[in-house]
């Protein structure tokens, strides 16, 4: 496992601290697990136009996520947030799937 990629986690865990409410507004309830040496160290939430809501668990515990754009096969990052706490995932999911009206992760 690389540490850039992050760590394994369990699927159901993370859903769960999302909340099913926010992963149905988020995606509509489609989930793509992204593993490595057949362990899960990220899921994808289809957002919309090529966009998309990816979140893995950092070595520190606390998750990242970004939102990425993909088109032709090349994805652009479009904000990363790291150090995101679990009672707090859900809600910066949320806001990273918001893509035409909410800016996500930018520096004041």
């Amino acid at each position: 496992m690389s540490k850039a990629t992050g760590r394994p986690f369990d699927v159901n865990e993370l859903i769960a601290q999302i909340g099913t409410m926010n992963l149905y507004a988020i995606s509509g309830g489609r989930v793509g697990v992204v593993t490595e040496e057949s362990e899960t160290v990220a899921i994808e939430l289809p957002v919309s136009h090529g966009y998309r809501v990816v979140i893995s668990l950092g070595w520190d515990d606390t998750w990242t996520v970004s939102r990425q754009y993909v088109r032709n096969g090349v994805v652009s990052d479009k904000g990363t947030l790291e150090g995101v706490y679990a009672d707090q995932v859900g809600e910066i999911a949320y806001q990273a799937s918001c893509y035409k009206n909410v800016k996500f992760a930018e520096s004041a």
